[in-house]
C-alpha cells in the first residue's frame, strides 16, 4: 500500500502523443477529474460572423467547460491558438493542460493562448510562461492577479539564471496589480531579452512603480551578485574552469581586483603588469605574421573581391548573434560600479488607466531620452510605444507633451487616438 501512486502521480507519468483532445481525456482520467472539458475546433476566419456569436453565446449560457482551438490546418496535431473563456478553470485542470499543451504539433505550432475571466487560488499561471515555453502570446485579462502572481510571472520572464526566450507579447490588463507587483515584473524585464509588447493597462499601479518599470529600461548598475555572477560568466566563456571563477574561501569577488592584487606592492604589481604586457605583445606578434603569410598566399584570391561581397561580410559580421546571458552585455564602469544599458528589446508598454501622476511620467520620460541617447547601440531600438492615458495627471502637462513628441520621432507608424486604443484590444 505505501508503494501505490497517487492519481497525479500517474499522470505525470504520461507520455502526450500531441493530440489535445485524446491528451486530456487520458491525463483528466487518470488525474482522477470527472469532468472533462470539451474541445472544439473554431470556425475559419472567413466563417459567417453571426454563428461564431451565436455559438459563443450558447456555450456561455450553458456554462459549458469547453476549449477552443484553432487549427493552421486540418490537421488535428497543427494547433496553433487555444481560447478558455467562460468559465473557471480549476487548479487540477491547469495542472493537466501544463502538462499537454506544450507537446502541441510537437513543440512548434502552438503560439497563443488567450486565458481571461478564470482568477485561479493558487496564483498558477506562471507555469505558462517557464523557460521551457513555447508561447509567443499569452493573454491574462482579468484574471485577479494580484501582486503575489506577478511575483511569479515575473520569475517566470526572467531570473538571473534563468529566462523565457520565446514569449513576445504578455496581456495582464485588468487585474490587480500595484506598486509591488509592477516591481516584480520589472524584476523580470531585467534579463528578459524576448517580450516585445507587455500591456498593464487597467491595473492599480502608481509613480513607483512608473518608476521601478522605468529603471530597467535605462543604464543601470549591477548588485553585487549580479557582479560575481557575471565574472563567473565572463571566465566559462573564456575557458576558464568554474572553481576559478568563484570567489576563494567563501568571500566574494570586488569590483576592484582580488585580495592578492591588492597586498602586492607597487613595484611588483607594475612587474606583473609589464610582463603581462610583453606576453600580449609576443601573441600579437606572432598572430600578425600568421595573418600575413595567409593574405599573401591568398591575395589574387582577395583582389578579385568585389565590394557587394564586402558589404555582405561586413552585414553578416554585425549580425552575429549577440550574448547568450544578458550579464555578457558590454557594460562599463561608473563610480566604482559596473553599468549594463538596460533592457532595450520591449517596444511596446500600455499604462493606461493606473494611478500614475506626474512624478512617474517624468521617470517614463527620463527612460524614453535615455533610449533615444544610445539608440542603435547594439543593434536595439528600446520603447516605441507607451500607453499612459487616463492616469492621474493632467492631459495638458508639459510632461506627457514632451513624452508624446519624443515617441511620434522614435516610432514611424501613425499613433492611434485615445478613443481608438481604448476600443481596440490589447496587443
Amino acid at each position: 500500500m505505501e508503494n501505490e501512486q497517487r492519481p497525479e502521480q500517474v499522470a505525470e507519468q504520461y507520455q502526450c502523443c500531441g493530440l489535445l483532445e485524446q491528451d486530456l481525456t487520458e491525463l483528466c482520467t487518470l488525474a482522477g477529474i470527472t469532468s472533462i472539458p470539451r474541445v472544439t475546433v473554431t470556425p475559419s476566419p472567413a466563417a459567417d460572423a453571426a454563428s461564431l456569436i451565436a455559438e459563443d453565446e450558447e456555450q456561455s449560457r450553458l456554462g459549458e467547460q469547453c476549449i477552443q482551438v484553432e487549427l493552421q490546418n486540418d490537421d488535428p496535431r497543427s494547433v496553433c491558438k487555444v481560447f478558455l473563456r467562460g468559465w473557471k478553470v480549476e487548479e487540477e485542470i491547469m495542472g493537466v493542460l501544463n502538462k499537454c499543451l506544450p507537446s502541441l504539433g510537437n513543440l512548434k505550432t502552438l503560439k497563443s493562448l488567450t486565458l481571461e475571466g478564470n482568477p485561479l487560488p493558487e496564483h498558477s499561471f506562471h507555469v505558462l510562461i517557464g523557460a521551457s515555453s513555447t508561447l509567443s502570446h499569452l493573454s491574462l485579462r482579468n484574471n485577479c492577479i494580484d501582486d503575489t502572481a506577478a511575483q511569479l510571472l515575473g520569475q517566470g520572464l526572467s531570473t538571473m539564471t534563468s529566462s523565457n526566450h520565446n514569449l513576445l507579447s504578455l496581456v495582464l490588463s485588468f487585474n490587480c496589480i500595484t506598486d509591488v507587483g509592477a516591481e516584480h515584473i520589472a524584476e523580470g524585464l531585467r534579463w528578459n531579452r524576448s517580450l516585445l509588447s507587455l500591456s498593464l493597462g487597467h491595473n492599480r499601479i502608481g509613480d513607483i512603480g512608473a518608476q521601478k518599470l522605468a529603471e530597467v529600461l535605462q543604464p543601470f548598475k549591477l548588485k553585487h551578485v549580479e557582479v560575481v555572477e557575471r565574472r563567473r560568466l565572463q571566465m566559462e566563456s573564456q575557458g576558464q574552469p568554474r572553481a576559478q571563477a568563484e570567489p576563494s574561501c567563501g568571500r566574494p569577488l570586488s569590483l576592484h581586483g582580488s585580495d592578492v592584487a591588492g597586498k602586492l606592492s607597487p613595484a611588483k604589481q607594475n612587474r606583473s603588469s609589464t610582463k603581462r604586457k610583453d606576453r600580449l605583445r609576443k601573441d600579437d606578434i606572432k598572430q600578425s605574421k600568421k595573418m600575413s603569410v595567409s593574405l599573401d598566399t591568398r591575395r589574387g584570391r582577395l583582389a578579385k573581391i568585389t565590394e557587394e561581397q564586402h558589404s555582405t561580410d561586413y552585414a553578416q559580421a554585425v549580425e552575429q548573434p549577440g550574448p547568450t546571458h544578458p550579464l555578457l552585455e558590454p557594460g562599463w564602469q561608473q563610480d566604482g560600479n559596473v553599468i549594463l544599458p538596460g533592457n532595450r528589446v520591449l517596444l511596446n508598454l500600455n499604462l493606461a488607466y493606473n494611478r500614475i501622476t506626474e512624478r512617474g511620467l517624468r521617470a517614463l520620460l527620463a527612460a524614453v531620452e535615455g533610449q533615444q541617447q544610445q539608440e542603435g547601440a547594439g543593434g536595439k531600438q528600446g520603447l516605441r510605444r507607451l500607453s499612459v492615458h487616463r492616469n492621474s495627471f493632467p492631459a495638458t502637462c508639459t510632461v506627457l507633451a514632451q513624452l508624446q513628441e519624443l515617441l511620434q520621432q522614435r516610432d514611424p507608424l501613425p499613433q492611434l487616438t485615445e478613443e481608438e486604443e481604448e476600443n481596440s484590444l490589447d496587443p
